[in-house]
């Protein structure tokens, strides 16, 4: 893994301080959870797998980190990366928006899943 300082945090963080300290959390949390972390160079996130658990469905973005148990497939960090970038616009406040969004219109008809990419993602399309 690389150290969560530097270039790599600056992706990930897509270059805004308060998303590159919510990826800093992340990370931590991650560890907590067993996560072996690396950072994915092509969608500029930090992957971590192998979780006990800790994130929800298949996995979990908070900032600039992807959070899972498995291994995941490019597509899926594709989609991820789309999502890191919601943090970054929207700050914590997207944990809310996402949350409300899913609440009012549950998994593909969510607008933050739409914009990652439905099939990337892992969900079929109704």
């Amino acid at each position: 893994m690389k150290r969560s300082r530097g270039v790599p945090m600056i992706r990930a963080s897509r270059g805004n301080p308060r998303s590159a300290a919510i990826t800093r959390l992340a990370l931590a949390y991650a560890r907590t959870w067993g996560a072996r972390i690396t950072f994915d160079d092509e969608f500029g996130v930090f992957v971590c797998s192998g979780m006990r658990g800790g994130y929800a469905r298949g996995g979990t973005t908070v900032g600039g980190a992807f959070l899972t148990g498995r291994k995941p497939a490019r597509t899926l960090v594709r989609h991820e990366a789309v999502h890191a970038d919601q943090w970054a616009m929207y700050g914590w406040t997207f944990a809310l928006r996402y949350l409300c969004e899913e609440l009012r219109h549950p998994r593909v008809r969510n607008r933050f899943e739409i914009a990652a990419g439905l099939v990337d993602g892992g969900y079929r399309e109704s």
